[in-house]
């Protein structure tokens, strides 16, 4: 088998160069949630394909880390490899140091540090490039692993174990590697940006201007890795990145401007002309670990978030390759990055085109909610896949759709309880027509029933539009579902709705609000392991920070103009799974003598199926709140649609609730 080859090759390497183990995480030097495929190590070797996981190697072991959204994908992608599982957040599961320490019982003896390694700040101790012998050497990449997260992987693997920082490990044994790919850049205009980028830099510098003064003599470089916000602050678009508008890019910000890395021979005239009359000064992709090493001899302060800088971009601003270095390194001033905080909170603008992007994106959906209806009724048995490519035709009747926000999740039955589940054309469920509907001929493969019980099925696609990014979840009954089944969707929409509902001072954190949405299900010894609510991008990346809304501690507060998703659920293995998710703006309510109150605005223009909630949960206002939603949506959507059929069809679905 292709992985244990893979794997083998990866042993025999280490053991050549002296080493150990090696940790392979779910990373690309710019730390975003999806990579390249030239970066997707730790899928070639392991087989898992989630969007989440760490992969560790040693000589004589492998074992990988995910978390409960993948737990059962892992379990069976990892089939036929010896591979141990390991369930984050599950009682007994180790974390990765303290598996490491195990694996070095008895290979290699404690030192004193004396031989082959050095210090860091902190006094956590890591070694060169090449393995110490008296020590279990754990290597790692060092331009795809953060420094934060190398010195507390160095601090915990002492005394025992010591971090070993290696270039790519991987391109002469992996044979068939995919290049990076750098496609055309584009200009986004203010039309639909909502700000220039000198605006946003004159606002970025006047955040980090205490910083500045703080720490040096008005020279500085603000180092950006995340593309999404290289994205936002230069106001460019791309498709480098599968689901992601971004262009493969970093910039480095200082008193000249700012220093975009990009590729230049992929960008017009017109996007350079555009850049330069914004002072964005070009530069190669590939030039930008020489720029920062020319940034270490400047004497300039480095402002980063050392989450998300490599450990080779630090050493090269440590000037670790010429010994010396005249800058002053400091940490992000503003919780959850300066940068990051100003992307977060959308202006006018861009709040007007998240409403576009979900009213057009309510019309593709009422049509294939229709479409699937109609199948069903008529006898007609769906593919899940169908299902999701019938979505896209919708959403590209719109010139100005671009793509998925992420790669489609359309799960029925045992499927849905697997959060992050995605069919393919070769491997689909099938959505069965109910028994109560008509037979085909019984030649027909597509003649199907759903048999006496019925079940879910769960659908989480978004999409992209040049004027914002959608991500909706709706679970719809096939067939007669029981009561156990209707009572957890009442609750998770009682979770949904709550949320909703809530006003808040100014200053709530997510994880204060946080137990609206999982309240109902907590009250029947349920839960999702899963966050909340997370935050969105403007015609940007579907996931993206530093608000959120989960049980975790965030100490980002939630601010008016910050986009996020609102997804209570309930996963039963190998039965069902539910998940309903609108996608909701903070704004401002009302300021009274105690203080500035919040509240949410629902974006989210999709019909919620009410022939499943058992009556008697949900509140009188909760059944209110739910009833003008779904006029909301008829009225608003209505209009937009085609002919009297579909127009009747979501005036059915949308009538009110007698709960």
């Amino acid at each position: 088998m292709y992985r244990t080859s893979a794997i083998q090759k990866l042993r025999e390497k280490l053991a050549a160069q002296g080493l150990h183990a090696m940790i392979i995480p779910t990373n690309d030097p710019h730390f975003g949630e999806y990579t390249q495929d030239y970066y997707k190590a730790r899928a070639w070797l392991s087989g898992f394909t989630g969007s989440a996981g760490t992969l560790v190697v040693t000589l004589e072991s492998a074992a990988l880390w995910t978390d409960s959204r993948y737990f059962v994908q892992a379990e069976r992608e990892l089939q036929g490899v010896d591979i141990e599982l390991m369930k984050i957040k599950m009682p007994g599961t180790p974390s990765i140091e303290e598996w490491l320490k195990s694996q070095s019982a008895g290979i290699c003896s404690a030192s004193d540090g004396s031989e082959g390694g050095g210090k860091h700040e902190g006094g956590a101790e890591v070694a060169q490039p090449q393995g110490n012998g008296r020590k279990f050497s754990v290597a790692i990449d060092e331009a795809i692993f953060s420094y934060s997260e190398f010195m507390s992987l160095a601090a915990n693997l002492a005394p025992e174990c010591i971090a070993v920082p290696v270039k790519d490990m991987f391109d002469d044994i992996w044979q068939e590697r995919k290049k990076l790919v750098f496609n055309q850049v584009n200009y986004l205009p203010v039309g639909f940006s909502g700000e220039e980028t000198s605006s946003k830099y004159a606002g970025l510098v006047e955040r980090l201007s205490g910083c500045i003064a703080a720490n040096g003599n008005g020279k500085f470089a603000y180092i950006v890795t995340a593309c999404d916000e290289v994205a936002w602050l230069c106001n460019i678009r791309g498709t480098d990145v599968e689901y992601n508008p971004v262009a493969q890019a970093y910039a480095v910000v200082t008193e000249e401007g700012i220093h975009l890395f990009a590729a230049r021979d992929m960008m017009g005239q017109d996007v350079k002309a555009a850049l330069a009359e914004q002072g964005v000064i070009l530069h190669p992709y590939d030039g930008y670990v020489a720029f920062l090493e020319g940034v270490s001899a400047s004497g300039a302060v480095v402002i980063c978030s050392k989450g998300k800088i490599s450990v080779r971009d630090y050493k090269a601003l440590a000037g670790e390759s010429s010994g010396q270095t005249a800058v002053k390194i400091v940490d992000d001033p503003v919780t959850g990055g300066a940068l990051n905080r100003m992307k977060s909170v959308k202006n006018e603008v861009e709040l007007e085109g998240f409403r576009l992007a979900y009213l057009y994106d309510g019309v593709a959906w009422c049509k294939l909610l229709k479409y699937i209806d109609d199948s069903l009724k008529g006898g007609k048995s769906l593919t899940e896949f169908e299902i999701g490519e019938k979505l896209i035709g919708f959403r590209s009747e719109r010139i100005e759709y671009r793509g998925e926000s992420f790669e489609p999740i359309v799960a029925y039955g045992a499927n849905a309880a697997l959060p992050h589940y995605s069919a393919t054309r070769e491997c689909s469920g099938r959505v069965p027509a109910p028994v109560s509907a008509p037979s085909a001929p019984a030649s027909s493969a597509e003649s199907e029933s759903a048999g006496p019980e019925g079940n879910f099925l769960l659908m989480d696609t978004g999409g992209q539009y040049l004027f914002g990014t959608t991500d909706t979840t709706r679970t719809i009954p096939v067939g007669e579902v029981d009561e156990d089944k209707k009572r957890f969707y009442t609750l998770v929409l009682k979770g949904m709705i709550s949320l909703s509902m809530a006003r808040f001072p100014r200053g709530t954190r997510g994880a204060q609000l946080d137990i609206l949405a999982r309240g109902p299900l907590f009250s029947e010894g349920a839960m999702y392991f899963h966050g909340t609510g997370h935050g969105t991008g403007h015609y940007l990346c579907v996931h993206e920070g530093p608000q959120s809304i989960r049980m975790e501690e965030n100490p980002v507060a939630l601010e008016p103009g910050m986009v996020m998703s609102n997804e209570p659920a309930i996963y039963f293995e190998g039965r069902y799974g539910i998940r309903t998710e609108n996608v909701i703006a903070v704004k401002e309510w009302k300021e009274t003598e105690f203080n500035m109150f919040n509240e949410f605005e629902t974006f989210t223009l999709v019909p919620i199926a009410t022939s499943c909630i058992l009556p008697g949960v949900l509140s009188d206002k909760e059944v209110e709140w739910l009833n003008n939603f779904n006029a909301r949506v008829c009225n608003t959507i209505s209009p937009l649609l085609e002919s009297e059929e579909e127009r009747g069809w979501l005036a059915k679905v949308t009538a009110p609730f007698k709960g």
